[in-house]
């Protein structure tokens, strides 16, 4: 059974996700880069919601180099994310940190996004 502190910490992040999904919506020509990150690993997809697919998506095992900080790993996954976007002619996305906070791994991977070149 859960405890109050955490039913408490559940809807505070169930509130934040909330908040950020109703201002954020991806189109085909802008895309939503949706972030996900569970405690060992990280992923990236870019999701047009007016059609509802996914157009690009970039998990952590899709690196070739796997080693080192996960905040390092977080910002490869942001490059080749990247990569994948240009190489199918997005130029530009719209952020979807989801529940996350703007810190760490996440920033890592918005960091990553930005210097392979997608804008947002």
């Amino acid at each position: 059974m859960k405890s109050n502190r955490q039913k408490i910490k559940q809807q505070i992040r169930q509130r934040r996700h909330g908040r950020v999904r109703s201002k954020v919506f991806g189109t085909a020509q802008r895309p939503r880069l949706s972030v996900f990150r569970s405690l060992k690993y990280i992923s990236g997809q870019l999701i047009d919601d007016g059609r509802g697919e996914t157009l690009a998506s970039v998990f952590q095992h899709d690196l070739k180099q796997a080693k080192g900080a996960k905040t390092e790993l977080a910002r490869e996954v942001g490059k080749l994310l990247a990569q994948k976007a240009q190489a199918k002619g997005i130029k530009k996305v719209v952020f979807d940190r989801g529940p996350y906070k703007y810190h760490g791994r996440v920033k890592a991977l918005a960091d990553g996004v930005r210097e392979g070149g997608l804008e947002f």
